[in-house]
């Protein structure tokens, strides 16, 4: 499959219920459980739906990997990769982050442990040092 058409078409499959070939939008909050406690694969649309699933298949699939994740917002995604960092660690940032960016660096994880030296990332020599 040639890229242009892989980015528009991979790891999407028809609509199993309508045929469609383009994938609904759900736009639904929570989702009808077989019981408490067991879905049928989604149950609040905040951390999985099926719009979301479908993306995440279509980016791992352009990427040849096996899993995506897709966040609500970019903050989500800093929060979750900077929860892969531990006390004591160092982390080296960019010095035009978005705001909300620093101030969660300076102000919540400064706290935990987690030491930041922002640089500007396009001079390469003062991201060596």
């Amino acid at each position: 499959m040639k890229f242009d058409t892989k980015v528009v078409r991979a790891g999407i499959t028809p609509d199993p219920t309508t045929g469609s070939i383009l994938p609904p939008i759900y736009e639904t909050a929570t989702y009808v459980l077989d019981e408490v406690g067991r879905d049928k694969g989604f149950d609040y649309t905040r951390s999985s739906n099926p719009t979301r699933q479908i993306l995440e298949d279509n980016l791992a699939a352009i990427e040849s990997g096996q899993y995506a994740i897709s966040f609500a917002s970019g903050m989500s995604a800093v929060d979750a990769a900077l929860k892969l960092l531990s006390a004591g660690d160092h982390l080296i940032c960019g010095d035009d982050v978005y705001g909300g960016v620093t101030r969660h660096l300076d102000n919540v994880l400064s706290r935990y442990g987690l030491a930041t030296t922002y640089v500007n990332s396009v001079n390469p020599d003062e991201v060596k040092d």
